[in-house]
């Protein structure tokens, strides 16, 4: 938005009238009429009225200047970004075709007297697909794999791990073909075999195959209790989900594999059984964003001059995948103009146009006198009484989109088979429009870099103004650069003449303070856009790497003693939450605004963080485990846990015990 000049409101000049006053006391001490009857006080109001225009104009000079100056080296308010989350349509039951929500449906929050619904809008197409159970098979660590389907069928008690169950154990099902991006429910009939498990925490994780890996599922429902009942366990499959082959045969296959459990967490003393089961597809899931869009939208009629500027109805406009395009009426169709940044390399047989996200407005090349007396044109002209029309924006964006999971509940068009839906996590990456004091404090950093890459602090600055809504970013220099960034796999080579910029998104964690470890992987989207922000700035030569950074997994695993009288839950969710809170990526630290990059982990920080709860009579032992966020495993107990230079810390299953008295 282009930066508005203060606005002169002269009405105050109180303050010289009575100085005005005080003077004529020592001067003329005979005048003693000073009532605004006196024709002597009415020509010290004038003059105090034409003072007062003088001296608040002459103050307000260094403002107007610094705001015009700030606009002539290029700086401009930043626009809002619209937060998102992932919708999940629920069908009303399973059906025989596939379902299409089409690209730009709409969802909503629920509308209240105080406060106005907010909209969401899908940025994709989603097709749920039905499936249906084609194989089961089971694949131990220490044998192959065997095909089960058969055994199924005869209705026989199936075995899902090995005789004696081991971490890596799996059982396979293979879906009637891939569904991605759908959620589907297995429905299961077994019996209580798999013996010294926690039903209420069994040590299982359902996995899809992507293509290149076995990805992490979303499990909404379990209540088998480790299939050790009859029960449902509804799946929610990620958007790469392909068919591959297990046990000869080709299927959409996901698996449940049996982790390593943890320090409190029994696993099995013999394999449970699955006697039935059946698949169907219940839903799906698509990123949507807080936008509306509007389409094709006349904001006015050519004058045939340049310079023209048009306003669209609902700023500001939202940055969004498809570009916004402006259309002019010419002849018998409509003719596509093109968006650019300014005019200084345009011609006058150039369609460009200009757009204020902020404000919506569109502005047309300008024409400049030259010294000659010719008009020189940064731009083409649109013709006279020529229509002019916007043929798609999208408009929201704001702190405003940052809804709690489970708010967005309206569907605004109906749709057949689609009973309702939900956004299971939070929507997030909302950021409001930047306001002038922001871009005030701005200008001279932007001056000082010239929207230019050369030192580490002018890689972040311009990451910042490429992607307002991430959390931190952190530019390694070249050659210090120890770990691969890729979030989860261990530490790799430097990169010798290139530049690394890790970037944190921004998150939200639960009750207890929690992140999900997926919550702390940018977007594509937000890595492309600073990619392609920093590319037209960074130094020629120098190679660039945006990415998240390596993560190391931290579990505390600790025992306090209560004060007496102390309720033991309470006190027990009070220390994890503080612990979660203290080892976070993103408002944790010493100083609260996020783990320092490479800072180390002592047990001595968990002594004092367990230490300052209210009703912690004792810190008795704090033991330190390293472990990998990805594959849960952990490693030996330790007092100090190291981290890489440009590595950040990860709350991973924290433990406590609580000893009441």
């Amino acid at each position: 938005m282009t930066l508005p000049s203060p606005h002169l409101d002269d009405r105050r000049f109180q303050g010289l009238v009575d100085e005005a006053k005080r003077m004529v006391q020592q001067r003329c001490p005979e005048w003693t009429d000073h009532n605004v009857s006196d024709p002597g006080v009415t020509l010290i109001e004038a003059f105090a009225t034409m003072v007062d225009q003088l001296i608040y104009r002459l103050n307000r000079v260094p403002d107007k200047n610094y705001l015009a100056f700030l606009d002539l080296i290029g700086v401009r308010l930043y626009p809002p970004t619209a937060a998102r989350t992932d919708v999940t349509f629920w069908l009303s039951a399973p059906q025989p075709e596939p379902v299409r929500v089409p690209a730009g449906t709409e969802v909503a929050t629920v509308r209240t007297e105080a406060e106005e619904a907010v909209v969401f809008t899908t940025g994709a197409a989603l097709s749920i697909v039905p499936c249906s159970l084609e194989r089961l098979a089971t694949w131990p660590v220490r044998a192959e794999a065997a095909d089960t389907t058969d055994e199924l069928a005869l209705g026989r008690d199936v075995p899902c791990f090995g005789s004696t169950p081991r971490p890596g154990d799996c059982l396979y099902v293979g879906l009637s073909q891939p569904a991605p991006s759908c959620v589907v429910v297995l429905r299961l009939d077994c019996k209580v075999e798999g013996v010294g498990v926690d039903p209420l925490r069994p040590p299982l994780r359902w996995e899809a195959w992507d293509g290149s890996a076995w990805v992490a599922c979303e499990v909404d429902k379990d209540d088998t209790g480790g299939f050790n009942k009859a029960g449902e366990v509804i799946v929610h499959l990620p958007a790469g989900h392909l068919a591959s082959v297990v046990a000869g045969h080709t299927a959409g296959w996901i698996r449940c594999r049996l982790l390593p459990a943890a320090a409190d967490q029994p696993s099995y003393v013999a394999s449970p059984t699955v006697r039935q089961l059946t698949a169907f597809t219940i839903g799906g899931t698509v990123e949507a964003s807080h936008a509306e869009t509007v389409t094709d939208e006349v904001i006015g009629v050519c004058d045939g001059v340049p310079g023209q500027s048009f306003q669209v109805a609902r700023p500001p406009v939202v940055p969004s995948a498809e570009p916004f395009v402006v259309e002019v009426a010419e002849g018998a169709g409509w003719v596509e103009w093109t968006r650019v940044d300014d005019f200084a390399h345009s011609t006058a047989y150039d369609r460009h146009l200009t757009l204020d996200p902020n404000s919506g407005r569109v502005d047309f090349g300008p024409g400049v006198r030259e010294s000659d007396g010719t008009l020189r044109l940064f731009g083409a002209v649109p013709p006279k009484d020529s229509t002019v029309r916007v043929r798609r924006y999208r408009t929201g964006g704001g702190r405003r989109g940052n809804v709690a999971r489970h708010a967005l509940r309206i569907l605004r068009s109906s749709m057949p088979y689609v009973a309702r839906v939900d956004n299971r996590r939070p929507a997030l990456g909302g950021v409001d429009g930047e306001s002038v004091e922001e871009a005030r404090v701005r200008g001279p950093l932007t001056l000082a870099t010239l929207h230019r890459a050369v030192v580490p602090h002018d890689y972040e600055q311009l990451a910042r103004e490429a992607a307002p809504d991430v959390a931190r970013v952190h530019c390694v220099p070249v050659g210090e650069v120890a770990g691969a960034g890729d979030g989860g796999g261990p530490p790799g080579g430097a990169d010798a003449g290139g530049v690394r910029l890790l970037v944190v998104p921004a998150g939200r964690g639960d009750e207890r303070g929690r992140v999900r470890f997926e919550d702390l992987t940018p977007a594509p989207e937000t890595l492309a856009a600073i990619a392609g922000h920093l590319d037209e700035r960074r130094p020629l030569g120098t190679r660039l790497h945006v990415e998240p950074p390596y993560y190391q997994g931290v579990t505390v695993v600790a025992t306090v003693q209560a004060q007496r009288g102390a309720a033991g839950d309470r006190l027990r969710e009070a220390g994890l939450a503080a612990l979660y809170g203290y080892f976070n990526p993103l408002s944790g630290g010493p100083e609260g605004e996020g783990w320092p990059f490479g800072r180390p982990v002592h047990a001595g920080e968990v002594y004092a963080v367990l230490q300052r709860l209210p009703g912690v009579e004792l810190v008795e032992d704090v033991l330190l485990f390293p472990a990998d966020p990805v594959t849960g495993e952990r490693a030996e107990p330790t007092g100090k846990i190291v981290l890489d230079e440009h590595a950040l810390v990860f709350s991973f299953e924290h433990q406590l015990r609580v000893r009441e008295v």
